[in-house]
Formats: structure tokens, sequence, C-alpha cells
């Protein structure tokens, strides 16, 4: 009862002070245009989602005006149980002109979101709640077969991502994938299966996701408003020179992604945005813009379908093109693939029977003598090399197989 008490006294206080504090404050108005100010009062306050109730608003603003740091953490209170998640401060331009020159000197316009192409409704799919079952798989397929056409037009840009990926890994720098929700997602099923693919060292091919790790399977979107967070974690990773840092996000104004792709630049990281909007702030950012125009989702906003198919094809190509620039892969064979499993040796023997022309047989004691390495099997058979001398070739060539074989 005590507990209940107390959290009822820093309510009572809470409540009291944002209603003093909103005295100084005029309304929002009409506006729909705001702009985004990181106020002075601390860094536990950088984050408010933009609240469509003025009492909501009210907080917001409170609390960023509150003169104490024991008045921030009463607002603070009062802004979980009225569950609005702090991620920026947003005023309309009315106030922002009748605000301090402190605070003005602070700002970031940002873009109104139902401007977006992926979030206006597709008249392809009107009345799909309507549809029987074969026609809205119908509808999805012709909507499906605009996002190669979509990632067609970005190959140019995608080309020169996968040299800067490349480049980076040639010299031992890394991968580093940054997203929130399905972007972030599907970050995290590329950078896990590169290491088995091209026996890669997992830090090679890294992903940064809103929310952590719990975010894969569970959605926490609102980490997504915060650039402190996306910055937090960037930094982490200490992103430098030697690096590519690839932002992924449809809308192109991901909070949490853009700051985390600014952060990395300002670390000297080469930077990519694979977004489905053009003239997006990341877009803006990234030294190398990936714009891929999937237009309208057929379930208006939802980005998981044609923007999401449309981030994995990409990433896709950039992961599995730089492999193929570095060598890691011959022919177009998985020299590399790990055989940790019976299908992978399976796989790991007919490649070596497909590269070489030797029997399962001659495959299979190949295989055993390199000590289940495909690519050092494949420089022993092609060259008749002891396994030995066959990794001092593959190590003179930083495993560029080809190189190998060719004797450079």
């Amino acid at each position: 009862m005590a507990g209940f008490r107390g959290l009822f006294l820093v309510w009572a206080i809470a409540e009291f002070e944002i209603n003093r504090s909103s005295k100084k404050i005029t309304s929002p108005g009409l506006s729909e245009r705001f702009i985004t100010q990181n106020l002075p009062c601390g860094k536990n306050h950088k984050q408010c989602k933009e609240a469509s109730e003025f009492k909501s608003y009210r907080r917001c603003t409170a609390l960023c005006t509150a003169p104490s740091p024991r008045r921030r953490r009463a607002l603070l209170f009062v802004h979980s149980v009225h569950n609005v998640h702090c991620v920026h401060h947003w005023l309309t331009l009315q106030e922002f002109h009748s605000a301090a020159p402190p605070t003005r000197a602070i700002i970031n316009l940002q873009m109104d979101i139902h401007n977006l192409e992926t979030e206006q409704q597709n008249t392809a799919s009107s009345a799909l709640d309507t549809r029987s079952a074969l026609d809205i798989a119908r509808i999805f397929n012709r909507e499906d077969k605009k996002v190669a056409a979509a990632v067609e037009r970005a190959l140019p840009q995608i080309g020169q991502a996968i040299d800067a990926i490349a480049g980076a890994i040639s010299k031992g720098g890394r991968l580093i994938y940054v997203g929130a929700g399905t972007s972030g997602r599907i970050a995290a099923l590329d950078a896990a299966e590169c290491p088995p693919t091209f026996n890669l060292d997992p830090k090679t091919i890294q992903y940064v996701i809103a929310g952590g790790e719990k975010a894969l399977g569970m959605a926490v979107e609102f980490n997504e408003d915060s650039r402190e967070l996306g910055r937090r974690d960037m930094a982490r990773r200490k992103p430098g020179k030697n690096d590519v840092v690839v932002g992924i996000t449809a809308s192109g104004r991901t909070p949490y992604t853009v700051a985390a792709v600014q952060h990395a630049k300002t670390k000297g990281a080469m930077t990519v945005a694979v977004v489905c909007n053009p003239d997006s702030e990341l877009g803006k950012t990234a030294a190398i813009e990936i714009v891929t125009e999937v237009g309208p989702e057929a379930l208006s906003g939802s980005t998981r379908l044609k923007a999401g198919t449309a981030q994995k094809m990409v990433l896709n190509m950039l992961s599995t093109g730089a492999m193929a620039r570095l060598g890691y892969i011959y022919d177009n064979l998985m020299i590399y693939v790990h055989t940790a499993n019976k299908k992978l040796v399976e796989r790991s023997l007919g490649i070596l029977q497909q590269a070489t022309g030797v029997d399962r047989q001659t495959a299979s004691k190949a295989l055993q003598a390199s000590g289940n390495h495909v690519a050092v099997a494949l420089v022993m058979l092609k060259t008749g090399a002891g396994r030995s001398e066959a990794k001092k070739r593959l190590n003179k060539v930083k495993g560029n197989v080809r190189k190998a074989l060719e004797g450079i």
C-alpha cells in the first residue's frame, strides 16, 4: 500500500508540473509540418513520439521545460503511465519561432510520412477484404512482379556498393547492416547466413537492429524512433574507415537508422542507404543511395511486403556480390560452404565433382584429406598439391580460390 501511495504521489506531482508548465505554452495549432528539436534537458530525455492528442503533447513540452532532474523524472513517470514513449520533441512552426535561440539551434526538419510512396493506398488491391483467396493471391503476385523491375533500376548503385563492401573486407574491414523492424530482421537474416555460406568470421558481416536481439522474434517498433539509441548502438560497433555501414529503411526516414548511419559516417565509414522512397533523409546522408521504388503496398503501409522483398533482394546482391569479387566463390559454386551436416557434405562433394570432373570417391577422399575444407580440397585436386601447400596458396591470396589456382 505504501508503494502505491508513493507512485500516486509521484503521479500527482507530475500532473501538477504539467499543468503549471503548460500555461506558458501555446497550443499545437493546425500545422501539419513539425520540427524536431533536441532540447537541452539531459540525456535521459531526448525522446518523445509525435502525440496526436493535446494532452500528450503538453506532457512532452512540460517535460523539456521542467527546471530540475527531479521534476523531469516525475514527468517521465507520467509518460509511461499514459504510454507516451519518448523519442523526439515535436513543435509546430509557430512554437519553434517563439522558442529560445538555444532551442532553435538544434533542429531537424522531418519528412511527413503520409507523403511517402510506400504509405499510399494501392488502388490495385482495393476491397481486398472482400476478395476470394485466389484473387488475393493473384493481386499479391501481380504486385510482387514490380519488385524485380524496381531493383533493376537501382543496379548501378548496387554495383558501387558491392565494390565498396569487397574493398572494405579485403582490408580487414566489416560490413555492418543497421535497421529497425522488418528492415532490421532482413539485415539479421543476411548477416547470419553469410558465415556458413562463405566460411566467414561472424564479425565480418554484422547487423544492428533497433531493440536488440529480442526484436528478431517480437515487435519492439517503438525503439525505431530513437536517434539516441541508433547512435549508441552503432557506437558500440566502433565503425571506422575500413568498414561499410548499410542503413536499411523503406521510408528512408527512420530516426534510429538515420542516426546510426550518421554516426558511422562521422567515424569515416563508407555509408550506403537501401530505401524505397526517393529524396529521403537517409539517402541524402549516405555516400551511396540505393532506391527501389516499389510503390504502394497491397496492404497499404505494410512495408514487410514489396519493400521487404526488395530489401532482401538488394542485400542478397550486396553480400553475395562482394564474396564473388573477393574470390570466395569459384565459378558460381559455394566453394567455402561449411560441411556441418550430411546435406552440406553431399553438397560439398557435388561442388568438387562439378568443379574438377572427378568421381564421387575421389572427391570424398580429397575432402577428408583437406580436413573437410572444400576450397582446400579443390586446390588439392586442381593442382596436385598437398593440404599444407594448398592452404599456403589460399592464404597468400587472402582466400581467393581462382587466384590460388592461377598461382598469382
